[in-house]
């Protein structure tokens, strides 16, 4: 890293001089057109249905995920802390995959009889070629990182005070746009951000490029949900 942007990085954090360089991408995920519809009551139910069956087949792979993250930490972390970052992002995962299934019968969605699409399947591949233990620890949490942001930052923007999100839908956001799960997505910034401080160049930009692609998942996966 040039000593300039070395400098900004301690000062900023390295992951928020990335979310400005690539801002484009990240408002594409975070401002799609699927979570605005939310926002100004105009979505589709149908298409609201479609996601939540591929988003509870996605959670179902991002756990084994995490746990790998989990394991990196055991293996590569100078902090103790950071295993219990991971735990209790383990334990939510539980109570998510049980909310799921709740609201998949509440709206008639059998999950069962879901099939994964192409663009669901393409990103869980992704999240698998990052379990592997050639992925360094620096990389896997700065991919877990940005998958749990743009779900808080999407969803909480359907909170906010000027927001027509449906009440029947009120509750989904909640889940993820809630205060709690907003200092869950910080802990993980400040552990993404203290390891990449003291990353190589070859890390930084394995790092970087993993960022990319999970915000383009998120795009397409926000694309595949509108239909």
């Amino acid at each position: 890293m040039e000593a300039g942007l070395e400098q900004l990085a301690e000062v900023e954090g390295t992951t928020a001089l990335w979310l400005k360089k690539h801002r484009l991408v990240y408002t594409a995920a975070t401002r799609h057109p699927f979570i605005l519809s939310i926002r100004d009551g105009s979505i589709d139910l149908n298409s609201f249905k479609r996601w939540l069956g591929q988003d509870y087949l996605f959670v179902r792979a991002f756990v084994p995920f995490v746990s790998s993250v989990l394991l990196k930490a055991y293996h590569e972390s100078d902090n103790n802390s950071d295993m219990e970052v991971f735990l209790s992002g383990l334990a939510a995962l539980n109570d998510e995959i049980k909310w799921f299934k709740k609201e998949a019968s509440k709206w008639g969605v059998v999950l069962s009889s879901i099939a994964p699409q192409k663009v669901n399947e393409d990103y869980c591949r992704f999240l698998e070629s990052l379990m592997g233990p050639n992925v360094e620890y620096t990389v896997a949490i700065t991919a877990l990182w940005a998958i749990e942001l743009v779900y808080q930052q999407s969803f909480a923007h359907c909170l906010e005070e000027a927001s027509r999100t449906p009440p029947e839908l009120a509750k989904t956001c909640q889940r993820w746009g809630n205060e709690g799960f907003g200092q869950y997505c910080r802990s993980l910034q400040k552990i993404a951000d203290r390891r990449l401080l003291r990353a190589t160049s070859e890390e930084l930009k394995k790092a970087e490029a993993t960022l990319l692609r999970v915000l383009e998942h998120e795009v397409e996966f926000w694309n595949m949900s509108q239909g």
